[in-house]
């Protein structure tokens, strides 16, 4: 490797400030001793967190499993204020977290990452950034989220519309104003339904465009008094273990019941159990609700008759339970008051899967049937380019080839960790891992562990470069289809789990549906046998690990 003309050298560079950053920087930093920078476009920690500054954003993992569980210590000095924390209270543990760590010092804030590209001739990698800066490492981490690259549909006239229209996930950093103004909000997904009550608490009037019905479950939303809290405190190996042993991460275990399996009577019991429980719970009543349709089937009904009790309005609750997919076959929202808001005189529900949006006009947002909407605020409550988009912004190239040209036909990858082709590049949380399908800081924590090993033992075997072996891709991610092909959820066709809402996208399932812990095994088995399916390279050895010996023992567990 020669690097004699080279400035600005690492020895790892890690692009993302977020919860995968945070945790990266340490674990390269403070116990591997390397030379390390994170690269973070906004202006301080929180990655997602960062920028998720809505009305109504919150968490929908419970807040004592949202957390790093790698150190005792943090844990017991941090205290969540509630059940489901707040955008705000989560930027605030982030904060603390950067700051008890002293890690704030190696991130470059406010760099825009445009271009990652590797020198076969240094062995390097180079990143560049929008303002010309050049960075240079032997080990590259993306920590780039997988919902950080907002989609913002192409809807003829945005152009020409007077008023201020904002994307959930780009929200402005100051409080939005909308007393006394009319706002129309386009997307009921997860941010949608937590956008909706609280925007409808003080604008004059809410014009709700609904293109998919979904499902919702009460949150049940509370705040944490002293007596929980110091549980939570002195009960940290319990959570700790419970977290990394489940199929989801979160810090409950699923039923093991059959919803066929009971009478009539008793299901009905459990669901309203669950209920009450509120939250991703409810997934958990039955352990086949996403393998089998009729148990999801009587899931469904169950929630939709929840919602029609809440909507007073017959015509509005047909619109609002015209729902044509498996219950949590997408992403599943859980809500505060999302349905009871449609009661509100001032809230309108628009069905656009009836009377499609033709134009956004100077003043507002006009169908195809004719009928126009006087608006003074859009609120695109439109989602992301999923898990794929964030990491091809990045422009990742090689000598040979570029992501965008191996990814054309949809992410494939090794494990969601690696890419073939690109040596000495990691992405945490990638497609083809859990990720989206789990409770993200504990996948989090999984990969960031699992890289961290990687680059251990890389070093202490003089290895200089490792690479996902091609045929180990195409065995992973044959894997990852028909592990979700097992399930319902592929059969959702507009999921963005598929990236069906990007037009031109290819249309692939791209986390993994395995759970959480059997993918962990996975993974632990494949780093105790020499990094099996990769490609490591040093001055005194070509190691290439057989694919075709990948032995999925652990069988599929699947995640709900």
């Amino acid at each position: 490797m020669r690097t004699e003309k080279l400035s600005n050298v690492y020895d790892a560079l890690v692009i993302g400030a977020g919860f995968s950053g945070l945790y990266q920087l340490h674990k390269l930093r403070d116990e591997l001793g390397l030379k390390v920078a994170v690269i973070e476009k906004g202006a301080g920690v929180g990655g997602t967190w960062y920028w998720n500054r809505y009305p109504g954003a919150r968490c929908d993992s419970e807040s004592q499993g949202y957390a790093y569980f790698f150190s005792r210590q943090l844990h017991e000095n941090w205290q969540w204020s509630e059940r489901y924390p707040g955008n705000a209270e989560i930027r605030k543990y982030l904060n603390y977290v950067a700051d008890s760590l002293n890690l704030r010092k190696d991130i470059f804030f406010n760099k825009t990452v445009s271009n990652c590209s590797f020198s076969e001739y240094t062995e390097l990698w180079e990143i560049q950034t929008e303002d010309f800066d050049a960075l240079y490492c032997k080990w590259l981490v993306t920590a780039v989220g997988c919902l950080s690259a907002t989609n913002v549909p192409n809807i003829t006239g945005i152009s020409r519309f007077k008023g201020d229209w904002y994307h959930t996930g780009k929200w402005p950093h100051n409080d939005v104003d909308f007393n006394g103004l009319r706002v129309g909000q386009i997307g009921t997904g997860s941010t949608g339904i937590q956008a909706v009550p609280e925007i409808a608490k003080t604008c004059e009037h809410l014009t709700v465009f609904q293109r998919t019905p979904n499902y919702s479950i009460p949150a049940h939303n509370t705040k944490w008094d002293a007596t929980y809290t110091d549980w939570v405190r002195s009960h940290y190996d319990e959570l700790k273990a419970l977290v990394r042993s489940t199929s989801n991460g979160h810090p409950f275990r699923i039923s093991n019941n059959l919803t066929m399996e009971v009478s009539d009577e008793e299901r009905q019991k459990m669901f309203e159990r669950a209920w009450n429980d509120g939250g991703l719970r409810f997934r958990g009543v039955f352990h086949d609700l996403l393998t089998s349709q009729t148990a999801n089937s009587a899931a469904a009904d169950f929630i939709k008759s929840k919602i029609r009790q809440k909507v007073t309005d017959p015509k509005t609750a047909d619109i609002l339970t015209n729902i044509d997919h498996p219950y949590a076959a997408k992403r599943p929202p859980i809500d505060t008051y999302y349905f009871e808001t449609f009661n509100k005189d001032h809230v309108t529900l628009v069905d656009i899967q009836t009377d499609p949006i033709a134009e956004i006009t100077r003043n507002g947002i006009a169908l195809e049937g004719g009928a126009h909407h006087e608006l003074d605020v859009i609120v695109f409550a439109t989602g992301y380019d999923a898990m794929t988009k964030p990491l091809l912004n990045l422009n990742i190239e090689t000598p040979k080839t570029s992501l965008k040209s191996y990814w054309e036909g949809g992410p494939r990858n090794y494990l969601g960790l690696a890419i073939p082709g690109f040596p000495n590049l990691f992405t945490i949380t990638g497609p083809g891992s859990p990720s989206v399908l789990s409770n993200m800081p504990v996948s989090i924590e999984q990969h960031v562990d699992w890289i961290t090993e990687c680059i251990a033992y890389c070093i202490e075997t003089g290895c200089t470069s490792i690479e996902a072996q091609e045929q180990s891709a195409e065995i992973w991610t044959d894997h990852v289809r028909k592990t979700a092909d097992a399930t319902l959820l592929p059969k959702v066709q507009h999921s963005w789990y598929l990236g069906a809402n990007i037009p031109g996208k290819p249309r692939v399932f791209m986390p993994y549906a395995g759970g959480l812990n059997t993918y962990r095994k996975i993974c632990d088995n494949i780093a105790e046998e020499g990094y099996k399916g990769f490609v490591l390279n040093s001055e005194k050895t070509h190691k290439t690990s057989k694919p075709s010996d990948f032995i999925f023992s652990e069988g599929v567990s699947l995640g709900v």
